[in-house]
């Protein structure tokens, strides 16, 4: 009995340990991302964008779909912090938001966003354009 209390003691030591050590060979990196949108109820958009990893540069591919309270076009231009990625293919992904909004000249925009592989993508920039959307909408990134 004291050994296998010994030996459950120890496998639990170690799955923390192996916890850590996975959470810990998470990193963050830089992205940058230009989108263009357009709209009359059903919704695109298209862009491209640079994720800045461990040093190196990657182009990416941005698209989208939305459907909804959609009119008009814009331009949006965003940069921030993606977190929680160990490979720059963690980025790529489908990234899920609901929402409303409107933009006539330019606005502010702040979002956070995660995907699938648990990629944590935190954005701030300007949008441009005129546009009025109260939709579903998703982003997808993928490396280029």
């Amino acid at each position: 009995m004291k050994v296998l209390s010994v030996l459950r003691g120890g496998l639990l030591a170690l799955s923390m340990l192996i916890s850590a050590v996975s959470m810990a060979s998470a990193a963050d990196g830089s992205i940058s991302i230009r989108i263009l949108k357009a709209g009359f109820v059903v919704g695109g958009s298209a862009g491209d964008g640079v994720l800045t990893f461990q040093g190196r540069k990657y182009p990416l591919s941005v698209g989208g779909l939305s459907y909804g309270f959609t009119f008009g076009a814009s331009e949006t231009r965003l940069h921030g912090t993606v977190r929680n990625i160990r490979r720059p293919s963690d980025v790529s992904g489908v990234y899920a938001q609901g929402g409303a909004g409107a933009a006539l000249g330019k606005g502010a925009q702040v979002v956070v966003l995660t995907n699938q592989n648990g990629a944590i993508l935190e954005l701030s920039g300007e949008q441009k354009g005129v546009i009025v959307s109260l939709d579903l909408s998703g982003l997808a990134l993928s490396l280029k």
